[in-house]
C-alpha cells in the first residue's frame, strides 16, 4: 500500500512537471530574412504591366488588376469613387451581375472589387485549371462594365443607408473631424461625404469617373499561385492589349498639419469617449521607417505594446486600445485610438502622453526590443505567406513606388534598429507639441479633465455637436 502510495504521488508530480513543462513555450528562434518567391515582370504598349508568381502547391491562382485609383481622384466627390467600384460588379458586355457571380462560382471562386485612398483592385480566387477564364473575368469587369442604370438607385441608397448607420457610431465621427484637421480640403481629409452630397451623384457622375480614371498605364494585373503561363499569356493578349492606356496616375501629395489642435464633439450622455492622438509622420519611403515602425508597434500597435498594457490591463480605463500607421501616397500619419470610460477620458490621456514621454526619455531594454522585433518579423513573414497577404505586399511597394527589396530587406531592417533608435524615433517623430487631440464624448464630464492636462492648459478647443 505504501509503495502504490509514493508511486502515485509520483505519478502526479511527473503529470505537474509535464503540464508545467506544455505551458512554457520554447524561447522564440531568431526571425529568418525573407525570401521573395521567384517572379516575372512584363510591360506592354498600352502600359499594362502583368507580374507572374508561381506560389504554393495548392492548385489555386490569385489574379488581381491593380489599379492606381481611388478616392485621391474624387476632388470634392467623397466617394465617388467607392459608388464605381460597387458599380462596376453590376454587369459588363457579356454577362450581368448575377451571371457573373455565377461565373465566378464555377470556376471555383468568387471575385471582388476594393476600392482605396489610391488603388482600386478588381481580384479573384479561382481554380488553378480556370485560370484563362478568371483572366477573363476580371478583363470584363475592368474594362467593359455596362454601369447598368437598373442597379444605380439600388446601389446609392445602400451607400446612403450604410453612411447613415456609419456616422451615428462615435469612432467614424473621431475619424473623420481627426482627418480633416491633419489633411485639410485634400481628400485624404474627407473619409465621409456628407449625405446630401452623396445623395447628389448620377449615374453620369459614375461613367465619367470610370471614362477619367481607368485605363491600361495605370493598371498591374497580378498572377499568383499555381497556373501555367502560356495559357494566362493567351488569355491576356486576346482580353487586354487593346485596351487604351487611359490616363496616367494623379500626383497630389498632401500638406499635412502638424499642430497641437483639440477638437471636442458632444455626445450628451454617452459613457465613453473615444479618442484620436495623433499626427503626421515620415512616409513609407523615409530613411527612418524601420525604427518608427519598431516605435509604432512597441507603444502601441501590438496587444503587447506598453500603451495597451498600461490603460488596459493596469488601469481598466478600456478595451481595446489601439495606434495604427496609415499610410498615404506620399503621406503617412499615425494616430493612438481608445474608446475609454467617460470618468477616465482625462486619466487615459495622461498615461498615454506618460508612455510616450517615457519612451523619449529612456531607450528601451534589449529584451523588450527582441521580443518586438520577433513579433514583427513572424506578422510579416506570416502575411506573405498566402496568396493573398503576397498580393497585398506587392500591390503596396506597387502603390508607392517602391523596389522589390523592401520586401527582401525588411526583416533585416528591423532587425537592425537599436533600442537608442526608437528612443530617438520617438522624440524626433512623436511630439507632444504637434499632437492633433479629437475626443468625442460628454463635454459636461469631460471638458474640465481635459483643461487639467498640462500639453492642453495653453489651448482654446474647438467644439462641435455630433450632428454638425
Amino acid at each position: 500500500m505504501k509503495k502504490l502510495t509514493i508511486l502515485i504521488a509520483a505519478l502526479a508530480g511527473f503529470s505537474l512537471n509535464a503540464a508545467l513543462a506544455q505551458e512554457l513555450p520554447p524561447p522564440p528562434a531568431e526571425p529568418k530574412d525573407f525570401t521573395l518567391p521567384p517572379m516575372e515582370t512584363m510591360s506592354f504598349d498600352n502600359g499594362l504591366k502583368v507580374t507572374f508568381v508561381p506560389f504554393g502547391a495548392v492548385p489555386k491562382v490569385t489574379i488581381a488588376a491593380v489599379v492606381k485609383t481611388g478616392n485621391l481622384d474624387e476632388g470634392d466627390q467623397t466617394w465617388l469613387a467607392d459608388l464605381t467600384g460597387e458599380m462596376m460588379k453590376q454587369g459588363t458586355a457579356k454577362a450581368g451581375g448575377a451571371e457573373l457571380a455565377l461565373w465566378a462560382a464555377e470556376i471555383g471562386g468568387d471575385f471582388t472589387v476594393t476600392v482605396g485612398a489610391d488603388q482600386t483592385v478588381i481580384s479573384i480566387d479561382a481554380l488553378s485549371e480556370f485560370s484563362a477564364s478568371a483572366t477573363h473575368l476580371i478583363g470584363q469587369v475592368l474594362m467593359h462594365p455596362t454601369l447598368p442604370e437598373s442597379e444605380f438607385d439600388r446601389i446609392k441608397s445602400d451607400f446612403l443607408r450604410d453612411l447613415s448607420v456609419t456616422l451615428s457610431q462615435p469612432q467614424p465621427l473621431a475619424n473623420l473631424a481627426f482627418s480633416e484637421m491633419i489633411y485639410g480640403d485634400h481628400p485624404y481629409g474627407h473619409p465621409y461625404p456628407a449625405p446630401d452630397l452623396l445623395q447628389s451623384y448620377s449615374l453620369q457622375n459614375v461613367r465619367d469617373f470610370y471614362n477619367a480614371n481607368f485605363g491600361a498605364a495605370r493598371t498591374h494585373l497580378f498572377v499568383i499561385g499555381r497556373f501555367e503561363s502560356g495559357r494566362i499569356m493567351r488569355a491576356i493578349e486576346e482580353a487586354y492589349l487593346d485596351w487604351p492606356a487611359g490616363p496616367q496616375g494623379l500626383k497630389n501629395p498632401p500638406a499635412p498639419k502638424a499642430q497641437m489642435r483639440v477638437k471636442l464633439i458632444d455626445r450628451p450622455g454617452a459613457p465613453q469617449s473615444t479618442l484620436y492622438l495623433g499626427l503626421p509622420v515620415p512616409a513609407v519611403s523615409a530613411e527612418g521607417r524601420p525604427a518608427l515602425e519598431l516605435t509604432h508597434t512597441l507603444l502601441g500597435g501590438a496587444f503587447s505594446s506598453r500603451i495597451t498594457s498600461n490603460i488596459r490591463e493596469d488601469k481598466g480605463y478600456t478595451y481595446s486600445p489601439r495606434a495604427t500607421l496609415n499610410d498615404y501616397v506620399g503621406a503617412s500619419h499615425w494616430v493612438e485610438i481608445a474608446d475609454v470610460t467617460t470618468e477616465a477620458t482625462g486619466p487615459a490621456l495622461t498615461e498615454i502622453f506618460a508612455e510616450i514621454d517615457r519612451l523619449q526619455a529612456t531607450a528601451p531594454d534589449a529584451a523588450e526590443i527582441t521580443g518586438f522585433k520577433n513579433y514583427m518579423a513572424g506578422i510579416f513573414v506570416l502575411r506573405s505567406a498566402s496568396r493573398g497577404g503576397l498580393l497585398d505586399q506587392l500591390a503596396t511597394l506597387d502603390r508607392h513606388g517602391r523596389p522589390l527589396a523592401d520586401m527582401e530587406n525588411y526583416v533585416g531592417a528591423i532587425k537592425a534598429v537599436t533600442p537608442a533608435a526608437v528612443s530617438e524615433a520617438a522624440n524626433s517623430y512623436l511630439r507632444d507639441q504637434d499632437m492633433t487631440l479629437v475626443v468625442v464624448g460628454d463635454l459636461t464630464e469631460i471638458t474640465d479633465q481635459l483643461k487639467a492636462l498640462p500639453q492642453l492648459q495653453e489651448l482654446e478647443f474647438e467644439v462641435a455637436d455630433s450632428a454638425d
